[in-house]
């Protein structure tokens, strides 16, 4: 395996896309071992395409293009101005809750990023933040994005480990919250120094409230849909997501109306694009990850961790530190196909929760997209801004503590992870 992993950073640094950057390396595995027969590859890419469970990630992508061509996200614009435009840092602050509402319509932090720093990062720079600060919010803030149900990394990351998508989705909505509250504080805080101004000078009014989130409702009811149908056994994790495009439609066509005949193809367009990376790089992990299970990687790698510690939360913490690093040079997507198979047995032999561990993990693996120097997010943000990758590091340095400061809450209280779960589903 080591030729594998040397090659796989060695087409990583040289500019490779990761998709081709893991099919080649792990084919190289089977070059070393000639006993295996190299119809192997080829077969374990045809199997990972019949994993009905994956059947949700395309469906979940589509649903999300459909909500964005039916206004949905004007709305849910509207709501987060008046939810925190008193709030010390303004549009700042509008961004970090808009990402929040965003979760349950995009699922994607990268295609949030960029979203929002064309509708809010000229606006950020005409009230005086300055470019890295405006930059770093807006890519952090989208963190918040894949936590909140139907996150696609959520659905790797059960499909894989075999753990209830139901329950990961449940598990987002606090630590979501709790990452908000983190990431505001950061901004008031930061705000309050350079002198930033609150977007708005009076309280909202009951009429005002009350528009917004009529506006918003329908968006913000879209989690809240996807968790009564698995809760009450009306769809399976696959099926969900068809409804949850049926869904997406009946509000832009019916409701909204202002999906038109070009929205729909736009998004079909988009959809297919989006679906077409994602999956090309899962299927192509299926290469990788068998010279891993065979070599027994996950063993060597458990028996490391436990020569440091065999305490849960130390090895949660450790695991957290690796994910961080690892987070600076691989995307999260494939940190999220490649180390759950590693780190999930280990977890699970001390005893944790999967779906505590999956959170944590999905939120670790998130952060590398706003971090250099491969974060996607970033260079999203940093294009639209006309940002030095410099000034972003420098500025995102408040945002990125203040994730890291929630994530070891949530390592150390699994309670404020499974509550909505537990209270939903039922104790795992």
């Amino acid at each position: 395996m080591l030729l594998v992993a040397v090659s796989f950073a060695v087409f990583i640094v040289i500019g490779m896309p990761v998709a081709f950057a893991i099919g080649i390396s792990g084919s190289l595995f089977f070059l070393q071992h000639p006993e295996l027969p190299f119809t192997i590859p080829v077969q374990l890419t045809v199997s990972q395409t019949q994993n009905f469970a994956l059947l949700a990630i395309p469906l979940f992508i589509l649903a999300g293009n459909f909500m964005n061509k039916a206004g949905i996200t004007e709305q849910l614009l509207n709501l987060a101005s008046v939810m925190t435009g008193r709030l010390k840092g303004g549009l700042a602050q509008v961004s970090i809750a808009l990402s929040a509402l965003m979760g349950g319509v995009s699922g994607s932090a990268i295609a949030d990023a960029a979203m929002q720093a064309r509708m809010l990062g000229d606006g950020m720079l005409k009230r005086g933040m300055s470019k890295g600060f405006a930059a770093g919010v807006l890519s952090f803030g989208s963190l918040l994005t894949p936590i909140v149900p139907p996150g696609i990394g959520m659905i790797l990351y059960g499909t894989i480990g075999q753990v209830s998508i139901g329950r990961l989705f449940a598990a987002g909505f606090v630590p979501a919250f709790l990452l908000w509250l983190g990431l505001a504080l950061a901004i008031s805080i930061t705000s309050r120094m350079r002198g930033y101004e609150a977007e708005r000078k009076t309280r909202p009014s009951v009429r005002e409230v009350g528009i917004a989130f009529r506006g918003g409702i329908w968006a913000l009811m879209f989690p809240v849909f996807l968790l009564f149908g698995l809760r009450m056994g009306v769809f399976t994790p696959s099926e969900i997501g068809a409804a949850a495009v049926v869904y997406a439609v009946i509000i832009g066509v019916a409701i909204h109306r202002q999906m038109t005949r070009v929205g729909f193809v736009e998004a079909l367009q988009g959809s297919l694009a989006d679906v077409g990376s994602v999956m090309f790089l899962i299927v192509l992990s299926a290469i990788f990850s068998y010279g891993i299970v065979l070599e027994q990687v996950p063993e060597l790698v458990a028996n490391a961790i436990l020569g440091v510690t065999d305490s849960l939360n130390g090895v949660m913490i450790l695991i957290l530190v690796f994910v961080l690093i690892a987070g600076f040079v691989i995307d999260g997507t494939v940190l999220l196909i490649m180390l759950t198979p590693i780190f999930l047995p280990l977890v699970r032999s001390l005893g944790g929760d999967p779906v505590h561990f999956g959170i944590i993990f999905i939120i670790a693996a998130t952060i590398g997209n706003f971090t250099p120097p491969v974060g996607a997010a970033m260079y999203a943000v940093c294009s639209i801004l006309k940002c030095s990758v410099g000034a972003y590091t420098r500025e995102s340095i408040p945002l990125f503590v203040a994730v890291s400061l929630v994530t070891l809450i949530l390592i150390f209280i699994p309670a404020a992870v499974l509550i909505v779960p537990d209270f939903l589903f039922g104790p795992s």
